[in-house]
């Protein structure tokens, strides 16, 4: 079976979605992306409709808070039926921990415990603003693989980083470790806020597990087209 790329749905609400998701045929079961955009808008139902449809959903909220408030979160995203959920890594080892309790306590009998990985930096930060914005004084690369690290210690599946870290992420945690990498761009097209990009043959050939793409195919005028080249380009086709 082809590894799917993860399709950002970042719209506004679920018209939008059900829109962009009608130009695909009926029959291709994607993998989705629901963030805080369209789920504070539409609530757990996005998912609900999503999953039934025989879609697969990475629940990108990020949560970050005191261990028992996450792990009470988690045990409601548990009965979604997603595939992957995430916390920031910057929230620590316990909160970590709790999250992962929270999902395993959640999830029904017989159903798969969701993945849940952790947020390193955001692909939209700069070595310079993390020194600056977050008092962080080492390099961005030493920053996200030391929380990779933590976030393996902690007993997670892996991380959400930029595919330009995959290599020192690798270097620090085990061959099963998970990297889901977003920020991944077609090489003509353009970088958005996204500082830290790479192709979709270029992070299959540095090891993502997982790749994210939005605007190259949310928003290309053939979105059916964008997805099956993307597809093939991490698949190692033409």
């Amino acid at each position: 079976m082809m590894n799917r790329p993860i399709i950002a749905l970042d719209f506004p609400s679920k018209v939008e979605v059900f829109e962009f998701l009608n130009q695909f045929p009926a029959e291709e079961k994607l993998f989705v992306k629901v963030g805080m955009e369209l789920f504070y808008k539409e609530g757990p139902s996005i998912v609900s409709e999503l999953t039934e449809l025989g879609h697969d959903v990475f629940l990108d909220l990020k949560l970050h808070d005191i261990p028992n408030t996450v792990k009470s979160a988690m045990k409601n995203i548990a009965s979604l039926g997603v595939a992957i959920t995430n916390v920031h890594a910057a929230g620590g080892r316990e909160m970590m921990t709790a999250a992962l309790e929270g999902l395993k306590e959640g999830t029904q009998t017989g159903k798969d415990v969701p993945k849940l990985i952790a947020v390193t930096q955001l692909t939209s930060t700069s070595e310079e603003q993390m020194q600056s914005d977050q008092l962080i004084k080492v390099s961005l690369e030493e920053s996200v693989a030391h929380y990779a690290k933590m976030t393996e210690l902690s007993g997670l599946d892996g991380v959400v980083c930029s595919a330009l870290e995959v290599s020192a992420i690798r270097e620090k945690t085990s061959e099963n470790f998970i990297c889901l990498t977003p920020g991944i761009r077609p090489s003509n097209s353009e970088k958005g806020d996204q500082k830290r990009v790479m192709t979709p043959s270029e992070a299959k050939a540095i090891g993502s597990s997982y790749i994210v793409v939005g605007r190259p195919i949310t928003q290309s005028e053939t979105p059916y087209e964008s997805y099956v080249q993307i597809k093939n380009e991490w698949n190692g086709e033409k």
